[in-house]
């Protein structure tokens, strides 16, 4: 009776009549797993039940292609799993293992379906129940976070949803409508796309503007294309949105998917449509002049002001209605486009004073979080320069012209609020300095013999973009680089062993472990101690791959795409990236206001309570990441 009454009050049977749960308990079953009990895995057939835990603790844990475990979220009282089968056609996606005793009802997959059927409450309920905690504690957080009235005029509110924004009965025909009808249609009511839907108003595909030029304008054939029906041209099964979701969400799903309008659809019924204009009319335009503002600047000392005013900028786009993530890349952006102009004032300083460049293709580039696009408010500088492979009787044209240039280019980029790197990994150390060959012979030494220092330079570099010049140089040398870690894989056991020797900063009794040193005392780094091990690690993995991507959220979707990771350990990870990297921005902005220089240290015991416990579950996720990189990789030399 007591498990009954436990599931009458939770979500979603708390909300259905009181003769549901005495059904359910009627025709489930109850059982009881001992500690360290494993349910099921990910790859084994679906036992038919849905899972309600009355008391115990359950750890849902995902495997990777070779077999290494990561624990991708925990269920507790009150709470579900195996739900992914029963409302779909698809298997477990991660495996269930008890970590403390456990007393589970087991309700049939058909009972559950019936109830679904009667009361779609329930299959609403399951089907939204796919975040990780530390996602839902993520989002909780963001949503509660006050914003000063200032802020509030300048940015949406990050909580508005989908249906607060989008157009609501847009404008529709069916598969039969010709190219001529519908561009008729869309001149009339001045739209830029067409939903093409059936007679339920269920979405079939989508027509726009350019589908319009591309496939019918076109077109050179004798075909009468005026004529062409939609579901010949349409883009078929668009992707899709629900009016429930946030506005953040849809902006970064957009931008991933590369798409400027999108269906907004509820229990498969079409409700709306979203575009890209809709979205940018809420979103703050101090960014894009910020950046306009760059491109203009005459001389370097009108980059400075745009340089201070990165901080401003990053408050209102840190609680606009957009992802954190995105928001950290807008500002690599804009800190990308002041560097990138400060290389052109500097070279063309140069040419005034009389120095001659040499006819020779170059490309500079950015390294480190830079070239991650994942730059916050005090980046210091880690650049370098690929040269093309010039003949050695060039060399003293080449550095007549380099040299002071890069002298006077790394100290303008310190004046403007760029430090000078405390490793001088700097194009004005001739060591980042070089032909495309040059580089291929030291990444060759740092991969083929791995010494810890070679180790470091490699994390740095590895990570890198071409900001001007020809990007073909650093593509060649990208080409070279994933090739000599393919065939020298212990580089990438030294480079996992190089990292393990820091770890994440949560003691045994589930307190923080803060620094002893003077300068940061009873503080903690949210990067060195919690972001760098996940940039790390899922570098180790891309490198493993043969494959490469900028942002560390990127490489996780293609480790995904190559299968190396499962969607709920990509999602895992993903959302402890996606707070720390709010933490440290917020936490830098904070410092600026206050008159400091922004850093990654803080007091977690100065978080409020809701803060400091995802803080925990953050670093939970960068600790699992970290040990399963280790025995994965750790494989390699035989451990």
């Amino acid at each position: 009776m007591a498990l009954v009454n436990h599931l009458k009050t939770v979500e979603p049977f708390r909300n259905l009549p009181d003769g549901i749960a005495d059904f359910l308990r009627e025709k489930s079953i109850v059982k009881e797993y001992p500690k360290n009990k494993i349910i099921f895995s990910q790859y084994d057939k679906p036992t038919g039940y849905l899972y309600f835990i009355n008391k115990g603790q359950v750890e849902i844990f995902s495997e990777t292609s070779e077999g290494v475990e990561i624990t991708v979220d925990t269920r507790s009282d009150g709470e579900y799993f195996g739900w992914t089968p029963i409302f779909t056609n698809e298997g477990y996606s991660a495996g269930a293992r008890t970590s403390k005793d456990t007393l589970c009802l087991l309700i049939p997959k058909d009972i559950i379906l019936e109830i679904s059927r009667e009361y779609p409450i329930v299959s609403n309920f399951f089907n939204k129940a796919v975040l990780s905690r530390i996602r839902k504690l993520y989002q909780e957080v963001v949503k509660s976070h006050d914003l000063d009235h200032q802020t509030q005029i300048d940015a949406y509110p990050f909580q508005k949803k989908i249906r607060d924004i989008m157009t609501s009965n847009p404008v529709t025909v069916s598969r039969k409508a010709t190219a001529s009808e519908i561009a008729n249609v869309m001149t009339e009511k001045g739209i830029s796309s067409i939903l093409i839907c059936d007679s339920n108003n269920k979405v079939e595909g989508i027509v726009t503007e350019r589908d319009l030029v591309t496939k019918i304008l076109s077109r050179n054939d004798e075909f009468c294309q005026k004529d062409m029906k939609a579901s010949e041209f349409m883009t078929p099964d668009p992707y899709v949105m629900s009016s429930d979701d946030y506005m953040y969400e849809a902006a970064a799903f957009m931008l991933r998917h590369k798409i400027r309008h999108l269906p907004i659809v509820d229990n498969e019924e079409l409700t709306g449509i979203l575009s890209i204009r809709d979205l940018m009319k809420f979103r703050s335009q101090k960014s894009v002049l910020l950046i306009g503002k760059a491109k203009e600047a005459a001389k370097i000392e009108k980059l400075k002001p745009i340089r201070d005013e990165i901080g401003s900028v990053a408050k209102v786009l840190l609680l606009e209605n957009r992802s954190h993530v995105e928001t950290m890349e807008i500002i690599s952006y804009i800190h990308h486009n002041i560097i990138r102009r400060c290389f052109e004032l500097v070279y063309e300083d140069m040419v005034n004073q009389g120095y001659k460049p040499p006819d020779i293709k170059y490309c500079f580039i950015i390294m480190g979080s830079g070239g991650r696009k994942e730059m916050l408010l005090g980046p210091d500088q880690d650049n370098g320069i690929i040269f093309e492979d010039f003949p050695d009787e060039k060399r003293e044209e080449v550095d007549n012209f380099f040299i002071p240039f890069s002298e006077k280019l790394v100290n303008a980029l310190d004046y403007l609020g760029y430090p000078l790197c405390k490793g001088n990994v700097m194009l004005s150390n001739p060591k980042w300095r070089g032909r495309l060959n040059d580089w291929k012979d030291k990444v060759a030494k740092w991969i083929e013999t791995p010494e810890p220092q070679r180790v470091r330079y490699s994390s740095i570099f590895f990570d890198f973009f071409p900001l001007y010049g020809s990007p073909d140089l650093l593509n060649d040398l990208k080409t070279f680089i994933l090739k000599e870690v393919y065939d020298n894989k212990l580089f990438l056991y030294k480079m996992m062993e190089l990292d393990f020797k820091h770890k994440v900063p949560f003691g045994f009794l589930g307190r923080f472990v803060t620094s002893s040193e003077e300068e940061h005392k009873g503080e903690l780094s949210v990067k060195e101690n919690g972001s760098i091990f996940i940039v790390d690690c899922i570098r180790m993995y891309m490198l493993e791959n043969s494959t490469y991507a900028n942002t560390t959220l990127e490489r996780l979707d293609k480790l995904y795409e190559k299968g190396v990771f499962t969607k709920a350990t990509v999602d895992h990870i993903k959302a402890a990236f996606e707070y720390f990297t709010y933490i440290r921005l917020k936490n830098e902005i904070k410092l600026i206001e206050q008159g400091e220089k922004p850093d990654h240290y803080l007091d977690p015991y100065k978080l409020p309570k809701n803060e400091q416990e995802l803080l925990k579950e953050a670093f939970k996720v960068a600790d699992k990441l970290q040990d399963s990189t280790r025995r994965h990789f750790g494989k390699i030399v035989g451990l």
